[in-house]
């Protein structure tokens, strides 16, 4: 008798629930094109007339309307129109941002280009058997008008000769080598001479304030033999006793000196408009006396407060 084959059935189960991915990717789209369709409803219930007819014109002849018309019918704030009305202003806004980058970076570079001045002329006079002589008459700092350096008097050891403004021979060598260091940069130099309070009574109607004058120009034409260039020269100044050294002790030798400063750009260019080149004037000589006391009072430009002086122009 043949056995039967048992035969075994298996069934799969499907867990409920789970019908693909194929739903998610529909709904996105029916999403999308709702938010289009509400987009669209947006733009048209905003639009103008004559935006809705434009629109209209679009629609109707793509090609033609975009040979013709404008690319942008309806104008939302992001069109080109609006970008173009508001490039001159973005533009001046980012030339004003680069001007301030280029003077941050200039005025630093200035600084830099001090402090290698300061050290060029500490090794000089480190370096220089004339200046090793009168180190301790030399004093070198860095203010706010540049690289300052005052050259002294010391008891018995003058840099003129009393009461007059003739140099003596080694005040002269000491300014031929510091012509060296000052004679490579390109900065404005500013002289000043200084006297002590003692009264000049050398001649009638000459006092103190002629003979610092006197002596901070000779401190120039022999810095210029040296080597500096004539046209380098800023300024040259005579402030008698009115900016003494030491105040406790107005006869103090250290009292009378020579003050040379390594002028920076903004201290040059302050001074050339203090001194008029680019200053706006109080009166204009070209229109009448009458229409342009009329325009002062109305403005208020009649009275001007005059800068702060710097510790160089006190009293001058």
């Amino acid at each position: 008798m043949e056995e039967r084959p048992i035969i075994v059935k298996r069934v799969k189960k499907v867990s409920g629930g789970h019908h693909g991915g194929a739903w998610k990717v529909a709904f996105a789209d029916f999403a999308t094109a709702m938010m289009a369709f509400f987009l669209v409803l947006w733009l048209t219930t905003n639009a103008s007339p004559e935006q809705k007819k434009a629109i209209e014109g679009y629609f109707k002849d793509p090609v033609g309307y975009m040979e013709a018309a404008s690319k942008n019918p309806v104008d939302l704030g992001g069109s080109a129109a609006v970008v173009d009305s508001t490039t001159q202003d973005v533009a001046d806004t980012q030339v004003r941002i680069e001007e301030q980058q280029v003077e941050q970076l200039a005025d630093t570079l200035e600084k830099r280009q001090m402090q290698e001045l300061f050290q060029n002329v500490k090794e000089q006079i480190e370096e220089s058997e004339t200046l090793q002589k009168f180190k301790d008459q030399l004093m070198i700092d860095v203010t706010d008008e540049g690289l300052r350096i005052q050259i002294v008097d010391r008891s018995k050891r003058p840099m003129f000769d009393s009461g007059s403004a003739k140099l003596k021979y080694y005040s002269q060598d000491i300014l031929f080598e510091l012509a060296k260091p000052l004679g490579a940069v390109d900065n404005k130099l500013s002289i000043t001479g200084h006297t002590d309070s003692t009264p000049f009574s050398g001649r009638p109607g000459y006092t103190n304030w002629e003979l610092s004058a006197d002596r901070a120009n000779t401190a120039r034409r022999a810095l210029v033999a040296g080597g500096v260039a004539g046209q380098q020269i800023g300024r040259v100044v005579g402030l008698s006793d009115s900016v003494l050294f030491n105040k406790d002790d107005p006869q103090a030798p250290v009292n009378r000196r020579i003050s040379i400063i390594v002028l920076n750009k903004k201290t040059a260019d302050d001074l050339q408009t203090r001194s008029g080149n680019g200053s706006k004037p109080l009166i204009d000589l070209t229109k009448p006396s009458e229409e342009q006391a009329e325009e002062q009072l109305n403005s208020g430009d009649w009275f001007q407060t005059p800068p702060e002086a710097s510790e160089d122009e006190v009293n001058w």
